[in-house]
């Protein structure tokens, strides 16, 4: 039962404190003096706390739930009233705030591009402030800068997390050597979060190849759709870096695709600037095959700007789906069996299993970043464009090959070469 005025006002003090409960898991605790103060009880990532509303007849019953209401708002959003309540209580110099220096941080760093720019300090404005941004930064300990990245992990997001914790790493280290505070107290940080297997997606067995490339030759859907799906395979680009292509980045020519490392953005299509992941001009050699299906897509979408178009407005892409949506309606599960990035694990097993190429031809191809910092700054102009036009070739010819027996990239490596 909710509490009333007048029940309130008809509790007598007893012995001991005892609690008068309200709704929303309010209560009022009444002392053995006959003090009565308000009480919110709540769970926040897995804690159960308890935070003062204030002293009645004070705080009257209505304006208890009002703050018990706010409180549960903030709850709701991932944010700990009680560590508000204590934020709001010590504001520091506004200079010296996490938010400030992180600004500073994020203003600091020239090289970034605009998009990932807005993307680290949106991150930082949806997830990071709303914990720590108002506190001083020169009191801030570790368990404290943990505290938004444990947020984000209770809601299991968990790559979110990790990028949290990388970026408020780098704001303290940034904070220490401007010589704002005089420890590094995100140095202690490392271990906290839970390590999350990562999930590959799904692609097909090599030896059921030309069980794929049989099903996409049948494949009764829209044309457009037929051809981007062969297309993807020959390529096997990144989803972002063929829906959102533009025709001046095929060079027919030279057979070659340069993915640019960012596009111009169409209105009201939610990614469309994104260019090559890496941020550096991706060069896509065309093999033969691959030059044959760009010439029949261009009579369908060569008189516009995108080579995707989408089925009911030539201005903005095919749908992200559309390779997927193919997929299944050839018959694959693609949470399972074969999804449309899946061909690119495929594309990169078969390219290794040949032993014709290079692992860096390989690595540079599949755009991957180069993990090892010493032998990046060495390798990062290096383009291997001839043995890898040689490569892409291959695996169109390979696929050619396996739609009519099932060949392994070893055996066609050797048929190859001989």
């Amino acid at each position: 039962m909710a509490l009333t005025d007048a029940k309130i006002r008809a509790a007598k003090p007893d012995e001991k404190p005892y609690k008068l409960a309200d709704s929303g898991n309010m209560f009022l605790l009444v002392h053995p003096n006959g003090s009565r103060y308000w009480r919110l009880r709540y769970r926040f990532l897995g804690k159960e706390k308890t935070l003062a509303l204030g002293v009645y007849p004070e705080v009257s019953l209505s304006e208890a739930r009002e703050k018990r209401d706010e409180a549960r708002k903030l709850i709701a959003t991932g944010i700990d009233p009680c560590q508000q309540k204590r934020v709001k209580k010590s504001v520091p110099d506004v200079a010296h705030t996490f938010e400030a220096v992180a600004r500073q941080w994020h203003s600091s760093n020239k090289k970034w591009s605009d998009s990932h720019s807005e993307k680290t300090l949106k991150s930082l404005e949806s997830h990071v402030f709303p914990f720590i941004g108002a506190r001083d930064i020169t009191t801030l300990q570790t368990p404290d800068l943990l505290v938004p990245v444990k947020a984000a992990e209770a809601r299991e997001i968990y790559e979110i997390a990790s990028r949290l914790q990388q970026r408020i790493s780098a704001i303290m280290r940034y904070a220490a050597q401007s010589g704002i505070i005089n420890y590094n107290p995100a140095a202690d940080m490392a271990g906290a979060l839970t390590t999350v297997k990562r999930q590959h997606r799904p692609a097909l067995a090599l030896s059921r190849t030309t069980e794929l490339i049989n099903r996409i030759a049948t494949y009764k859907g829209q044309p457009l759709t037929s051809l981007a799906t062969k297309l993807t395979l020959l390529v096997f680009i990144r989803s972002s870096e063929l829906r959102f292509a533009r025709w001046p980045e095929i060079d027919f020519e030279k057979s070659m695709w340069t993915i640019p490392p960012e596009r111009e953005p169409l209105p009201g299509v939610k990614h469309s600037h994104r260019g090559s992941k890496m941020r550096t001009p991706h060069l896509v050699p065309l093999s033969r095959q691959a030059l044959d299906i760009l010439r029949q897509i261009h009579t369908i979408s060569g008189e516009h700007t995108l080579v995707f178009t989408g089925d009911h407005n030539p201005w903005k892409p095919m749908s992200e789906n559309t390779v997927n949506n193919a997929l299944r309606l050839m018959g694959y599960d693609t949470k399972v069996d074969v999804c449309g990035h899946g061909f690119r694990a495929m594309a990169c097993s078969s390219l290794i299993e040949s032993g014709l190429w290079s692992k860096d031809a390989v690595e540079r191809q599949m755009s991957h970043q180069e993990r090892n910092g010493v032998r990046a700054a060495y390798i990062h102009k290096a383009e291997f464009l001839d043995e890898r036009r040689l490569m892409l070739q291959w695996w169109a010819d390979f696929l050619d090959a396996n739609a009519k027996i099932t060949v392994s990239p070893f055996e066609f490596a050797k048929l190859h070469s001989g």
